[in-house]
């Protein structure tokens, strides 16, 4: 189950799917779309998918409820997400701080957009219990939600961002789009999206884990041997939002939030949970065995 298929963070899945890889590692795979990494993660813990693809912050988070799922392919090194205002309000909304009070998309209540955009709330030193959050989607959804004037902002991804910046609608207010810009919004390395599975069917299925792993890091080492072009061509057209042109130039600009092997980014962990702690109030004085909650096994050994 996959946080949103038509997103560009999440196109490994279907760039594996179209590529063949699952098929070449002798695996059946059904992509099933969902439209928030939320939604994954609860399918996944209650075993009514094998795996799922969605935030990092969701097996760490889970981990300190006692619930065990760990990603065991991390493809995303940084969000390839944006706090995207209403281009309308710009004069009145020009730094993280004149977000309090505001209405704030994200894609559904706990979701890592969610996640995210407490933790930009929370280094500008306000309240997130003072703000009101809005479950939106993305895509057609967000813009919606823009043009309705229902969000004055929120958390989203490409080619949504592309879309509102490039029609005048939106304007970039945080920018986490590669891994640099979001070590300087939230001072260390954010793993985003990436695969997960309960830890039990791991290890009870590791041939497949492995398999799997397999075919999602011969797809990273596509996407980065290959232009935004290409990469393009390999995705359904209805991915495109009906211009193409904008689908590469978005993909263009964030090729390098995708790693190249499935591993984990050293201090990544670390950063996710200290941003949980900081500012997720669900989260407070809680605490996640990190070593629970990802392994670079099937990375580290993975052949393709």
């Amino acid at each position: 189950m996959v946080g949103g298929l038509n997103k560009q963070i999440y196109l490994p899945n279907m760039l594996a799917q179209q590529l063949g890889y699952f098929k070449e590692q002798n695996l059946n795979v059904t992509l099933i779309d969902e439209g928030s990494g939320q939604g994954s993660e609860e399918e996944v813990v209650a075993g009514n998918v094998d795996a799922g693809s969605g935030a990092y912050s969701h097996p760490v988070e889970l981990n300190a409820l006692g619930k065990k799922i760990e990603t065991i392919c991390q493809f995303g090194i940084a969000p390839g997400e944006a706090e995207v205002i209403d281009a309308r309000k710009a004069s009145s909304i020009q730094s993280a701080k004149d977000l309090l009070g505001k209405n704030l998309g994200v894609t559904s209540i706990g979701s890592g957009t969610h996640t995210l955009t407490l933790a930009i709330l929370g280094q500008a030193g306000l309240d997130p219990t003072k703000e009101h959050f809005i479950a939106v989607g993305a895509g057609d959804t967000f813009i919606a939600a823009i043009d309705q004037k229902k969000i004055d902002g929120g958390m989203t991804t490409e080619p949504t961002i592309s879309r509102l910046v490039s029609s005048g609608k939106g304007k970039v207010l945080v920018d986490l789009m590669t891994p640099a810009s979001t070590r300087a919004a939230l001072g260390g390395d954010y793993p985003f999206i990436g695969i997960f599975a309960k830890n039990d069917w791991v290890n009870s299925h590791k041939d497949v884990a492995q398999r799997l792993v397999n075919a999602y890091v011969k797809t990273l080492k596509f996407i980065h041997s290959h232009t935004a072009a290409e990469i393009a061509d390999k995705m359904p057209t209805g991915y495109y939002a009906n211009d193409k042109a904008l689908y590469v130039a978005a993909l263009q600009n964030q090729l390098a939030i995708f790693g190249t092997d499935c591993k984990m980014p050293a201090g990544g962990p670390e950063t996710v949970m200290a941003i949980d702690q900081k500012y997720v109030p669900s989260f407070k004085g809680k605490t996640a065995n990190l070593s629970e909650t990802y392994t670079n096994d099937f990375a580290n050994n993975a052949k393709v």
